[in-house]
Formats: structure tokens, C-alpha cells, sequence
């Protein structure tokens, strides 16, 4: 069965004229520890050009580490894409890894992204296998956009939502800062799949590890939850990216998707009510339904719950214990505000999107919150995105950190999965450098578990406390002196006091003295090849280069620009010398030629080579 339970923002709610309010609902498969479900999983790989080097390299051995993981009932497959789809794994039971694991490693990177291509072919190896009892699912891996193929954001949503009626779940997870993140994280919610934001190449194994445990944690599906208000109640918003649609009645019906192991799903809701007698009010009927594992068996389970909340006069509303639970709405509303903010920032109201995120931030601190470290580090986030917003410099980077955000706290109730983070503010490198520590406080910036967070390193203090330091100045790697640490009310994580700078060891490279990206010099001159492609140079990384690929066209062999951002079917200019059938190229730079529909190659030219 569903164990449901819920609880008001205000224990009692004051009597009288209308207000809102703020409730939290809760629900857990209530079932005894059940054994760990078989997986019926496909792995869809990009391996388009602009993966080549270091992330493909990466991806691929976290699918190794999938393949690990794995126990011999489990079905696998394994699909990787560019414009071509190949199944290098076609399902079967996971009894022979190490051919299984032989076979992903002679994956190698090719051409453009036929992303649905990809997709569709791993959710046709996932219905092969098809089995209500089995996790049924596709995990869809990319870096860059759609270009080939089905290529319309809508069509692959409305197409995830029809696959997933049919028991095929889609999760997403986008690598690096090429991907389109309204598509994949569009699809994940119409899948009622997972998403996840691969921020750095290195953390691929660990983000499909953490999938890979919420896979065998699946003990309930299809929870829909239906919200049958009382007269005088209205539903003023959902504090969740769940679908929501209505029923032939005009009743709210919420698509909450899948019930972890120990996990609470948690749904937010804020209720406007016009008038409160004194006394209980019933506010709704909340209908449930999904299907749950009963007897090593899945079974639909469905229940009612009345909400009933308590009621009394404006004295005792205000004498009246605040739930504790504000801190889990707290954290909703945080995250329904980064999306607010950012969507009116896309609208050019960029004015209105800050005032929002720091009219939340007085909000929180004006209630004691920032006394609690997560709630903190959350205002140092809002802060940091909200300056960002102002200054119309928000990015690519960071539009992916708060769409990620808001999708991990408003799906999931992971603290491993949220407010999760690590690119650098640009503001490090602009701060005040010293080099010595003196009489102040020695800290450093590390990556932990997706986030940037702030340890001490000086001695006479808790090197195990976290610390609560502006996320603008963050960088990993980074080091800093303050004048000061001090305790938070609860002496569980320190503050800065005093003036915050940069600390520069004499004699080491300083790596924050300018962005540490580099460019190639583009010379804008058309590229000359040696006598063959033999005496090319070579690289196995394209690093800001430009990625380049030989293919076959009618009887000529063509070079087609194989990075993300360019088109994919026009000519280029590029030595004839040099051109080998399938072969890939790095160069300097490619422009445009003078008749605006081919491209010319320019600068250094050299072989791309896979790294080993």
C-alpha cells in the first residue's frame, strides 16, 4: 500500500478572511524490504564528433561501469549514435561481461548527432525484452543537438510520454555544456524518467552509478495523485515539475511517475482559501493510485485521504508553532523561483527576475532559515544567480546549473542530487590576491559530490565543518584567507568574517590569474596538407578546435564540419591530399566561404586519434 500523510506550512491556520497557505503531502511504498527487481536496460551513446577525446572516453567507461553492476538475469543493450545508429550490444543477459565490456570499447567517435535515431532504437531493444515486472528503461546519453534525424523538441517529448505509456521509461543525462537541457529535461518528465547534468567529464561513472541505484530502488510506478478540492479551496500552484492535467470532473491530476526505496515523493501545494470557521476544515479529497510491489509481484494499489486542516482564531494562529516541515517547503519554493527567475529572465524582464530571487532571499533570512547550512548555501546560490541576471550574464553554464537545480529538488528528495554545481565565477579572478596567510584563515575550494564546497585548512579548526562563502567567488582549486571563521547558531558549519581574499603561494603558477581557456590563433588562412594524412600531425583531443570528418559522397571523398553549430551537409574547402574515408580532423578554425553555404578549413590541420 501508499503510506500518504501531509502537514500545513502554519500548524494552525488563523480564522477569518481568506489566505493562502502552503501544504506538503508525502508518499512512501509502505511494503516490507523487497528483493532487488531484474533491469531490462538499454545505454544509448552519443559518440557525434563534438564527443570525441576526453568525454567519449569517459562515457564509455562509465558504461563499463554499468555493465559491472549488472547481475546475469539483467537484460542489457548498448546503443551509440552519430549520423549512423549501431547496436554494439544487441539485449541480452549480462553473464559475459567481459565481452559485453570489449565490445564498448571499440566504440570510437564519428559524425553528427542523430539523437532520436539513437533513442528510438534503444527503446526498440528495451520493448524486445518488455516486462512489467523489470525495470524497462533507456538511458539516452548526449553532449550536443539534435541535427540529424527527428529533430523537433515537441515531437520527441509528445514521443517519450507515448513510450513510456507503453511501460519503456526514458532518463536523460545531459554531458558537458553542449546539450539542449529544455529537450532532455522535457523528455525525462514526459517519460516520468530521472535527468541528470553531467557537469564534468570525470563524473560520468559516479552519475550513472547514482541511476543505477534509484533503478534498484524502484518499489512503485505511475503514482497519479488527484486533488478533490472543497468548495472555497483553489489550487493556487504545484510546487513540482510533475505533469499535471485535468480529469472529465476539472480536478487537478498530478503524474508523480516512480516510489523509491526509502525515499519520500514529496508535493507541494499552495491552496488559497476564501473564508476559515473556527474548528476543522476539510480543504480536500486526495485520490491515489499506482502500482506498487506486493508479494515479489506489481500490483495497482489506489486509496483516499482527507485533508483536513486546523483552525482558530487570529491569537492562537500566531501563538501557534510553526511545522517543522518549512524547511522541505523552503526548499520547493527556492526551487520554484529559480525557475520563475529564469524564465522571465529569457523574456528580457530581467529586472523583475532579480527582485524575485532576492526578495526571497530577504524572505529566508528574515525567518531564521540561513541558519541552517543547505537553506545558506541555497541563498548563496539565489544571490550569485540573481547578480548574474542583472548584469544580463547568466550564460550557458549557468542557465544549465539552475534548470538542474530546480528539476533534482522539485522530482527527487536526494540530498546528493541537489543544488548541485562547479562552474567557476568569473568574479575569483578579478579578487584581491595575497601571499602570505598571516594572521588570517586559510581555506580551499574542492568539488564534492557535484557541488563546490569551502573547507578550512588552517589548524584550530573543524576541518570536517563546511563552510558558508559566496558562491560568485567559488572556483575548485581555488584558495583563500579571511579574517575570520565563526559558528553558525548551531555550531554545525562556519560563516566568513571579515575581508575575503585570494591566496597565491610564492613560487606556484597562479591558475586564476586570467580564464584558464585558451584559443587556438586563427590566422583566417585556408589550411594546407601535406603530401598525405600520414604526415599529419596528431591529437587526441579537439579542445576548442574544430572537429572535421572524411566521407563518402557518390564517388568523392567530401570533408563535412562535424562539431555542434555548424551545418552538417555543406562542402568544404580542405586538402585533397589529406582525405581518407572515415578518417577525423582537427583544425584551427573553419569559416564560412564567400558564397555563404560551404565552409572553408583554416589554420593547423591534424589527425584526430582516439585516446586509449
Amino acid at each position: 500500500m501508499i503510506k500518504t500523510s501531509y502537514e500545513f506550512d502554519q500548524s494552525i491556520l488563523a480564522a477569518g478572511s481568506s489566505l493562502k497557505t502552503d501544504i506538503l503531502l508525502r508518499f512512501r511504498a509502505d511494503i516490507a524490504k523487497s528483493p532487488r527487481r531484474n533491469l531490462n536496460l538499454s545505454l544509448v551513446i552519443d559518440r557525434s564528433g563534438s564527443m570525441a577525446g576526453a568525454p567519449l572516453h569517459h562515457a564509455l567507461k562509465a558504461a563499463e561501469s554499468v555493465v559491472d553492476q549488472l547481475e546475469p538475469n539483467d537484460i542489457l543493450s548498448v546503443v551509440v549514435y552519430d549520423d549512423e545508429v549501431d547496436s554494439v550490444v544487441p539485449p541480452q543477459a549480462v553473464t559475459n561481461k567481459s565481452t559485453l565490456k570489449n565490445s564498448i570499447r571499440k566504440v570510437r567517435a564519428g559524425g553528427i548527432t542523430n539523437l532520436s535515431g539513437g533513442w528510438l532504437k534503444g527503446c526498440e531493444h528495451v520493448k524486445t525484452r518488455l516486462d512489467p515486472q523489470k525495470i524497462n528503461r533507456v538511458l539516452l546519453l548526449t553532449d550536443g543537438h539534435a541535427n540529424m534525424g527527428i529533430q523537433d523538441p515537441k515531437i520527441l517529448t509528445a514521443t517519450a510520454g507515448q513510450k513510456a505509456e507503453e511501460g519503456i521509461i526514458t532518463t536523460t543525462l545531459g554531458f558537458a555544456q553542449g546539450f539542449n537541457e529544455d529537450l532532455l529535461i522535457g523528455m525525462a518528465r514526459a517519460a516520468t524518467g530521472n535527468f541528470y547534468f553531467i557537469q564534468s567529464i570525470d563524473e560520468a561513472t559516479e552519475v550513472f552509478s547514482i541511476e543505477l541505484d534509484s533503478l534498484r530502488a524502484v518499489v512503485g510506478q505511475n503514482l497519479k495523485v488527484t486533488l478533490e478540492l472543497a468548495d472555497g479551496v483553489s489550487l493556487v500552484d504545484t510546487l513540482s515539475l510533475a505533469k499535471v492535467s485535468q480529469n472529465d470532473a476539472g480536478q487537478a491530476v498530478i503524474t508523480l511517475g516512480e516510489l523509491y526505496e526509502g525515499e519520500d515523493k514529496l508535493l507541494g501545494l499552495s491552496l488559497g482559501i476564501s473564508s476559515a470557521p473556527v474548528g476543522e476544515l476539510p480543504v480536500m479529497k486526495l485520490h491515489y493510485s499506482a502500482d506498487v510491489v506486493q508479494d515479489d509481484r506489481i500490483q495497482s494499489v489506489s486509496g483516499t485521504v482527507d485533508v483536513v486542516a486546523k483552525v482558530g482564531t487570529v491569537e492562537e494562529a500566531a501563538f501557534a508553532a510553526t511545522s517543522h516541515i518549512i524547511l522541505e517547503l523552503s526548499r520547493l519554493t527556492i526551487a520554484k523561483a529559480k525557475e520563475t527567475g529564469l524564465n522571465l529572465a529569457e523574456h528580457g524582464k530581467h529586472r523583475e527576475a532579480e527582485q524575485i530571487l532576492q526578495a526571497l532571499v530577504k524572505d529566508l533570512r528574515d525567518k531564521g532559515l540561513n541558519e541552517n547550512f543547505e537553506i545558506a548555501e541555497e541563498i548563496d546560490q539565489l544571490e550569485y544567480f540573481a547578480s548574474r541576471i542583472a548584469q544580463k550574464a547568466l550564460g550557458n553554464a549557468g542557465r544549465k546549473e539552475m534548470r538542474d537545480q530546480t528539476y533534482q529538488t522539485m522530482t527527487r528528495n536526494r540530498s546528493d542530487l541537489v543544488g548541485r554545481g562547479v562552474t567557476a565565477g568569473d568574479e575569483v579572478y578579478a579578487m584581491p590576491i595575497v601571499n602570505e596567510v598571516g594572521s588570517g584563515v586559510e581555506l580551499h575550494c574542492v568539488r564534492e559530490g557535484g557541488k563546490l564546497r569551502v573547507k578550512v585548512m588552517s589548524e584550530g579548526y573543524d576541518s570536517t565543518k563546511n563552510i558558508q562563502f559566496p558562491r560568485a567567488i567559488r572556483a575548485e582549486g581555488a584558495r583563500y584567507v579571511v579574517e575570520g571563521l565563526e559558528f553558525s547558531s548551531d555550531r554545525t558549519f562556519y560563516r566568513v568574517r571579515g575581508k575575503i581574499t585570494r591566496f597565491a603561494q610564492p613560487g606556484e603558477t597562479d591558475i586564476f590569474v586570467a580564464p584558464r581557456q585558451s584559443y587556438p590563433t586563427n590566422t583566417g588562412k585556408a589550411s594546407k596538407g601535406p603530401a598525405s594524412a600520414a604526415d599529419l600531425p596528431t591529437t587526441d583531443s579537439v579542445g576548442d578546435s574544430i572537429l572535421v570528418q572524411c566521407v563518402k559522397d557518390g564517388s568523392k571523398l567530401r570533408a563535412r564540419v562535424v562539431s555542434d553549430g555548424y551545418e552538417p551537409d555543406w562542402n568544404m574547402r580542405f586538402p585533397r591530399s589529406v582525405r581518407e574515408e572515415g578518417m577525423l580532423y582537427v583544425v584551427d578554425e573553419v569559416k564560412t566561404a564567400p558564397d555563404g553555404k560551404s565552409y572553408i578549413a583554416c589554420g593547423e590541420i591534424k589527425r584526430f586519434v582516439q585516446p586509449t
